[in-house]
């Protein structure tokens, strides 16, 4: 006999709060290569027309090698979404409430990201708490290619009634 299935006890990972979290841990997200697809999507999405984005022949007379990804099209690939850090976080996140950004090199199409977001802050409030997280993305040369930091609000463990 089949046993009854609870779409509300499934899940990706167990449920963690604020309270669970400790400063230096690591979610990574899965590396991607960025091909012409992505840069398509994002045009796409973002209406940005600029040539440098999906020109290659005026890529080159300016001076780069390939198609040159917008500053926004890596940095999403730093959303928190993409990490086991959300799947973790499932019930107790509230929002994401601050990003900033730094662009330290160019992401090529066909380069390929290795994006990281690592706890560098946990401010706890009453109820809440306000965790930091450095965002990072390296490209397939090892190199720092943006940095940044995002601020998530998280709920703290329900405390325990008793009955």
């Amino acid at each position: 006999m089949a046993e009854e299935f609870d779409p509300s006890k499934h899940y990706v990972m167990p449920q963690r709060y604020f309270d669970d979290f400790e400063i230096g841990e690591i979610f990574r997200a899965p590396s991607r290569t960025m091909t012409d697809a992505y840069f398509q999507v994002f045009q796409a999405a973002s209406a940005d027309n600029h040539p440098i984005h999906y020109d290659r022949e005026y890529c080159k007379r300016n001076g780069h090698r390939d198609l040159v990804a917008h500053g926004f099209q890596v940095l999403i690939q730093t959303c928190p979404g993409s990490t086991t850090l959300v799947h973790q976080i499932d019930k107790a996140i509230i929002a994401f409430t601050e990003q900033s950004s730094r662009f330290l090199a160019p992401i090529y199409a066909n380069d390929t990201v290795y994006p990281a977001l690592t706890i560098t802050g946990l401010k706890a409030q009453r109820t809440t708490g306000v965790m930091t997280l450095q965002a990072t993305v390296h490209n397939q040369n090892g190199q720092l290619v943006m940095d940044g930091e995002h601020k998530l609000l998280v709920r703290r463990r329900p405390l325990e009634t008793s009955s």
